[in-house]
């Protein structure tokens, strides 16, 4: 019998990762908790304890198995299919945001954040077999459609949380050999999807203009009936776009280098929203300083090596794909996340995985790592 060797650096990367999100989500939520939501201050971290044994659970699940019995296509459609039908039900059991269904006792549970396991299984299945003819029509139509579909859905419920398995998509295409021309069409017709999105959602032009032309002088320079500016304010409670990060580089500069303490940050007392969700890298910085938010990075970039090591030495394109994309999706919403947070990009919403609060995503998170492990475990 072949034995299992774990990979001991990147398990235990995860559960740090994992305990050390939930001490700072307490520290992050339980002042919110009492004070705007009237409930008891470990309110929000019980919650996300329960979905982190029910995710630890469906990793080791997934750890355990050969990761060469997802190969199949019952696994590449399956998983797309559930995803494509719950993106539909949603849509119609949240008419006012498209995003969650509440369950009793969960709260709400996001089917968008299943999108990246579901498309990374269905692309490894598919490069696997194309490998060699993925240049062919025939073979990119079929990836196309799919990846198109569900990113469609995704956008409607959420253009954040569709930036994150579109451009592992694109990576994992790039990587397996698709030419330029064929990448440059992709490329284009996902910023005419990311363009058509933002200009359908007031909130979301008004996101970007904080960013580029906070004061509106230079766009007002064209836009001389204020067009613009009005079509934000109406679309938007928030009439202050660039509240939120310069709340959130307050808290980061507050830090300094050794933090204010745990439990002692000033900005997650109503004063930066969001500090327990996608802002909670700020909560980090502002607490436990330069070394708290730089060992937060080096988790990340501990999972990035760890997969890139596995990428190279798996012994079969179906793992090797299937390590690139688990990491890839993981890595790059986690730099998204903080650049967000630094005030590097325009804000959007999405949460540091295995940090921020948030059960959908911290279950699709180990479900990903959990084929990452399984590769790790049953290669050669």
């Amino acid at each position: 019998m072949k034995t299992i060797k774990t990979d001991w650096i990147l398990f235990l990367t995860i559960l740090a990762m994992v305990g050390f999100g939930m001490v700072m989500l307490y520290s992050a939520s339980s002042a919110v908790a009492e004070l705007r939501y009237h409930v008891p201050p470990y309110h929000f971290v019980v919650r996300q304890l329960l979905w982190a044994v029910g995710s630890f659970l469906v990793l080791m699940y997934f750890k355990r198995r050969d990761y060469r019995t997802f190969n199949t296509p019952a696994w590449a459609f399956s998983g797309l299919g559930i995803v494509l039908g719950l993106l539909v039900i949603v849509w119609f059991a949240d008419p006012r945001a498209h995003r969650w269904f509440q369950v009793k006792g969960l709260g709400s549970v996001q089917p968008s954040e299943f999108a990246k396991p579901a498309l990374i299984l269905f692309l490894a299945y598919f490069i696997a077999r194309r490998a060699k003819s993925i240049n062919q029509r025939h073979a990119l139509l079929q990836v196309f459609v799919a990846v198109a579909m569900l990113a469609v859905l995704v956008v409607v419920a959420d253009l954040g949380t569709a930036l994150v398995p579109v451009i592992t998509a694109v990576i994992m295409l790039w990587v397996a050999g698709l030419e330029r021309r064929y990448m440059l069409g992709v490329g284009a017709a996902a910023v005419l999807l990311v363009m058509v999105a933002i200009g359908s959602r007031g909130y979301r032009v008004g996101r970007i203009i904080s960013y580029f032309d906070p004061d509106y002088s230079k766009i007002e320079t064209i836009d001389t009936h204020h067009w613009v500016r009005n079509y934000v304010q109406r679309s938007t409670s928030v009439r202050d776009a660039s509240y939120q990060p310069r709340q959130s580089k307050i808290a980061v500069g507050a830090g300094g280098v050794l933090g204010v303490g745990l439990m002692q940050g000033k900005q997650k007392l109503m004063f930066l929203p969001d500090a327990h969700t996608d802002f909670i890298y700020a909560t980090v910085a502002e607490e436990l300083g330069l070394w708290g938010a730089t060992a937060v990075l080096a988790g990340f970039l501990v999972i990035l090596w760890r997969g890139a090591r596995l990428f190279v030495r798996a012994s079969d394109e179906f793992g090797k794909y299937l390590a690139l994309g688990v990491t890839v999706a993981i890595v790059v919403q986690a730099m998204i996340n903080i650049s967000v947070v630094l005030d590097m990009a325009p804000t959007k919403g999405f949460p540091l995985p295995m940090i921020s609060f948030g059960g959908s995503s911290l279950l699709s998170t180990l479900l990903c790592l959990g084929m990452l492990l399984s590769v790790s475990d049953h290669e050669g």
